[in-house]
């Protein structure tokens, strides 16, 4: 099977989320500096969940670009990868109107875990289906950033109902950690 119409595919996608991201920023209720003020939930909160999107899109097509095939169990972990990201935008929309309050922080916390899950789950998939002994396979490694990454995610579920901005904090650490491409796949294509 094609790899082509799953990178299309997710690429349009990932396309459209971004999209009903930005939709969701409301025009400030006046204008002024403190109508503006009164936006930056909802606007650090878009850019955060903008960059998490990009950073799936960018090792999602690195992911893809290095696989030779795909198949059914491959495309089945992408859906899986895709209906947790469909889920951001409205995470983010919650959080962001709510001034970071506990619940709405929380479920954040749950969509990144579950899409972290999610691209664990693709990215092994992928190397099921090219074997152990894969350029794939040698560039993921042990994986520690994906694993370090779900951990921090999973751990800002509880720590938002405690104290919110130490949850967002391990949100933005997470984005960080990843915001320079992964250059694993990367270095490993010909």
């Amino acid at each position: 099977m094609s790899k082509t119409r799953l990178e299309a595919f997710s690429d349009g996608v990932i396309a459209i989320l971004i999209t009903i991201l930005v939709l969701e920023l409301r025009v400030p209720p006046g204008a002024d500096w403190q109508a503006l003020h009164s936006m930056a939930p909802a606007f650090l909160t878009y850019v955060l969940s903008f960059v998490f999107v990009g950073i799936y899109w960018n090792n999602h097509h690195h992911m893809v670009q290095a696989a030779e095939r795909v198949n059914g169990r491959i495309l089945w972990a992408n859906l899986h990868l895709l209906f947790w990201l469909s889920l951001i935008p409205f995470a983010t929309g919650w959080m962001g109107q709510t001034g970071l309050s506990p619940l709405p922080t929380a479920i954040y916390g749950v969509v990144l875990t579950c899409a972290a899950l999610a691209y664990i789950i693709l990215q092994a998939a992928f190397v099921a289906a090219h074997g152990p002994n894969s350029r794939l396979k040698s560039a993921v490694g042990k994986d520690s950033k994906g694993k370090l990454s779900l951990a921090c995610c999973a751990a800002a579920i509880p720590l938002s109902f405690v104290f919110q901005w130490a949850a967002v904090g391990l949100y933005v650490f997470v984005a960080l950690v990843w915001i320079v491409p992964d250059r694993r796949i990367e270095s490993r294509l010909p």
